[in-house]
């Protein structure tokens, strides 16, 4: 051996003596003979092959000379000289040999404050030939820790993205190297570290994290919280590489950390955080990583959870299906640090970035997942964060904390989860978002078994019931979490609804009353129909007729306290409408409620609304109000008490309006056939009058109405009207033909046509005369309208007068003749007047 190092020795001589006078030029001033002799002495060492002996006896020889020539003005000279000392570092079989003097000289050139090698490719040389040092020196390095730290806190941050990777390599190395003494200098490492996780390059962004990784692990751990939100931040990274980095550091730090059950609050977020990520490497990494956390901590803790590990291996009934249960080690995890998560999820839920509180809302499904039934100890303030979430404007965010809330379904008993919703839905949380608790409490109930559900129905329907919840709020969202609960009920249990089908139609009836959106009502529609398919009905006419006495019973015990505003006018025009034929076999205890509600003293709007709903129904009386002919037999009550006590005339624009309303009424009534004329004959002198009255009305549509109910009447009545009476009629109508609206001359002339053809033997023409002159005398004036069309219809209606008294029209026709403008008309009336029989035309007064 001695005489190898002789000869090794010797060999070094050699090279040495060869090299004397390019040594010599590396002190002198022109640099191309600097440049010269360090490529020289370069060829004739390292690149020459020498053995390792040689190679060491040379690195000795030379190293002073070479760490000189770091700081040469050249830069092709420093670079020689770096790759010089490079490969005698890899070379040499004892390198540590070189720290004295490589270390502080590194130290000199790249840990100061200044950068003193302008050259960022010369850093980068420089910062490998560091981290080619660690490498093979090791634990020789310790006594050189403050000089190797000190060149790290600098280049970890150098403006050049490739010298701050591989000084990021040179940390972790470096941590790992020496992890007795690193621990001494780790936390000078963070702050540099914290600044270069988040560079635009995302592969420095990784190299940071791992380093970072390293740094912690083998340091005092009391930087934790120095680095824990910019790894947090980085799991937000668009790059996929460095997600997966902080999915690997973090896994590791859980699996290996000395002082990792400190953190397990901490880490575990971050861990779980990925299961949810969006590529699947690192969906598999997090979640391999964290099965490998729970069976070491279920190995390490054998002996305290063995009771659980021996009897707690099937899962819970009603398990969420095609989810993968987590192995006990991840549960208890979970478990035992809950209540320092759900704090931690509720502030990070209101984060002013959507992908934090997207991620934050994927972790706690996932937590929840894990927890089970342990859950139930956190319900409180787990529900007061998802209320207030729901009102969150991102999607994603609601779409996934309403799957945890399905996971509180399935894993919390109903008595606990419904004592504190259904308080929270008769009295929400915040007055702005009323329909938060709703919408929490129909994804819980989504995710409950109907076999559980089924004892609690009946509470539920009874709270979404009750006024406070289905009539206090009409947004538009509220209702369509309203329906969306109910439709959850029906769903999920659609055997059981015996007991609570009048309540969950009461709320569907309200939704439908207050919508103004029609996707919303076509929604309760569908579910009105699905609450009678679940129960066996043919339709839903038959889930009214099942309950229609229980509903006119809920909505008159309210009925004298009723206005405009009152959601029970709305209820009441859903019922009637919806209920079809149904409503004509209630309409005993429906026409008190009416009586009631069109009283003249009551509200002129609702009694409008009601009218007007009214209307439409007895235009189709047999199909609705009078299927059963029930309503025939109250129509005269009706008439006499509801229809004209509202058509007496009061001063004002609202007063006119119901009495307009009122008439549409009336004319429905009389059209749709579901009064008698025997009943409209007890009645005639109080309805003439009121229609007759409304003559005169200011509305143009209200005069409308009531010559269309005088023509209905006298079509209906017309021959029974005693003679008195019809000479009341006539003048009103003759006025009318002077009306603004064309449309109403049109109506009063039809009148009037009705009013001479319904003349019988009673009305004796001799007696009467007077009468018919002045008719006969009015209508001829209009035979010369400036209209034609007019002209038109006068003398259809004169034609017939000619029949009632033929003399007296001829006279009064040939008086006017030749005062009119055209006297065409009035030659077709006197023309067909002498067409009509001979004793017809003989007649005429004395």
């Amino acid at each position: 051996m001695a005489a190898m190092a002789a000869g090794d020795e010797h060999a070094a001589s050699e090279v040495l003596r060869g090299l004397a006078r390019h040594l010599n030029c590396l002190n002198e001033d022109n640099k191309a003979t600097r440049k010269t002799a360090l490529e020289r002495i370069k060829k004739e060492t390292v690149d020459r092959g020498h053995p390792s002996g040689v190679l060491q006896e040379l690195f000795a020889a030379l190293l002073k000379p070479l760490l000189k020539c770091l700081s040469d003005p050249m830069e092709r000279c420093r670079e020689t000289a770096i790759a010089t000392i490079t490969e005698f570092i890899r070379c040499v079989p004892k390198p540590e040999e070189s720290l004295p003097y490589l270390v502080p000289c590194l130290a000199q050139r790249l840990g100061e404050k200044e950068l003193l090698e302008p050259a960022e490719e010369l850093r980068l040389s420089a910062v490998e030939l560091l981290t080619l040092t660690v490498e093979v020196c090791g634990v020789h390095l310790a006594p050189y820790l403050t000089d190797v730290v000190h060149i790290l806190q600098r280049t970890v941050v150098d403006p050049f993205p490739d010298a701050r990777r591989e000084s990021c390599k040179c940390a972790a190395l470096f941590a790992k190297c020496v992890p007795e003494h690193f621990h001494m200098q780790a936390e000078s490492l963070v702050k540099p570290l914290m600044q270069t996780i988040s560079h635009q390059h995302s592969r420095v962004r990784v190299s940071a994290i791992e380093a970072t990784g390293a740094v912690i692990q083998h340091g005092t751990g009391k930087n934790m919280d120095d680095v824990l939100s910019h790894l947090a931040q980085r799991l937000f990274d668009d790059s996929p590489q460095v997600r997966r980095a902080v999915t690997a550091v973090v896994g590791d730090w859980l699996l290996h950390m000395r002082d990792r059950y400190s953190y397990f609050h901490k880490l575990i977020p971050l861990l779980l955080s990925g299961v949810d990520d969006e590529i699947p490497e690192i969906r598999l990494l997090s979640a391999d990583l964290w099965r490998q956390v729970g069976a070491q901590w279920e190995k390490e803790n054998e002996d305290e959870i063995k009771d659980k590990m021996d009897f707690l291996l099937s899962p819970p009934p009603f398990y969420p299906t095609g989810v993968e249960r987590p192995g006990l080690g991840c549960r208890e995890l979970v478990v035992r640090n809950l209540g320092r998560l759900v704090p931690a999820i509720t502030h990070d839920l209101t984060d002013w970035l959507v992908p934090t509180r997207v991620r934050t809302s994927q972790l706690l499904s996932v937590l929840l997942l894990h927890a089970e039934d342990h859950s139930t100890q956190h319900l409180q303030p787990l529900l007061a964060t998802l209320y207030s979430v729901c009102t969150d404007t991102e999607r994603d965010v609601v779409s996934n904390c309403l799957a945890a809330a399905k996971l509180l379904g399935t894993f919390v008993p109903p008595v606990v989860f419904l004592k504190l919703l259904l308080d929270h839905v008769t009295s929400p949380y915040s007055p702005s978002h009323p329909w938060a608790p709703l919408m929490v409490l129909t994804a819980v109930l989504g995710g409950c078994s109907p076999t559980v559900l089924q004892p609690h129905l009946k509470k539920i329907a009874d709270t979404l019931s009750q006024p406070d919840v289905c009539q206090e709020y009409q947004q538009v969202v509220y209702l369509d979490q309203l329906l969306a609960c109910v439709d959850v009920l029906l769903r999920h249990c659609e055997s059981d609804h015996g007991s609570v089908s009048l309540q969950l139609l009461q709320v569907l009836v309200t939704v439908q009353s207050f919508s103004t959106e029609p996707r919303l009502s076509e929604k309760a529609v569908e579910s009105v129909q699905l609450l009678s398919t679940v129960q066996g009905l043919d339709s839903a006419m038959e889930l009214y007729r099942q309950h229609m006495g229980q509903l006119l019973d809920w909505l008159s015990g309210s009925v004298n306290t009723w206005s405009s505003y009152s959601p029970q006018r709305l209820q009441l025009h859903i019922i009637v409408i919806q209920s079809g034929p149904v409503i004509g076999e209630f309409v005993g205890p429906l026409m008190p409620l009416l009586f009631s509600c069109l009283h003249p003293d009551r509200d002129p709007e609702m009694r409008m609304s009601i009218f007007t709903m009214l209307a439409k129904l007895l235009l189709d009386a047999t199909n609705t109000l009078d299927s059963k002919g029930r309503f025939r037999d109250e129509s005269e009550r009706f008439l006499s008490d509801v229809l004209l006590p509202n058509l007496v005339w009061r001063a004002g624009r609202i007063a006119a309006a119901v009495r307009t309303s009122a008439l549409s009424c009336l004319l429905a009534l009389l059209h749709g056939g579901a009064t008698t004329p025997g009943q409209l004959l007890c009645l005639e002198e109080k309805l003439r009058s009121q229609v007759l009255s409304a003559l005169e009305e200011d509305s143009q549509v209200g005069r409308l109405l009531a010559c269309r109910s005088l023509s209905v009447i006298l079509r209906l009545i017309g021959t029974n009207l005693h003679p008195e009476a019809l000479n009341q009629i006539y003048p009103a109508l003759l006025k009318r033909l002077d009306d603004s609206s064309e449309e109403v001359r049109g109506v009063a002339l039809q009148a009037l046509g009705l009013w001479l053809s319904g003349l019988t033997q009673d009305y004796h023409p001799e007696l009467c005369a007077p009468h018919l002159q002045l008719l006969f005398q009015q209508l001829l004036l209009h035979l010369d309208d400036p209209d034609v069309s007019v002209q038109d219809q006068v003398l259809e209606v004169l034609k017939k007068g000619g029949s009632v008294h033929p003399a007296l029209l001829r006279r009064e026709a040939e008086a006017v003749r030749d005062q009119q403008r055209s006297p065409l008309h009035c030659d077709r009336l006197l023309r067909h007047i002498s067409a009509l029989p001979t004793e017809a035309t003989a007649k005429g007064p004395e």
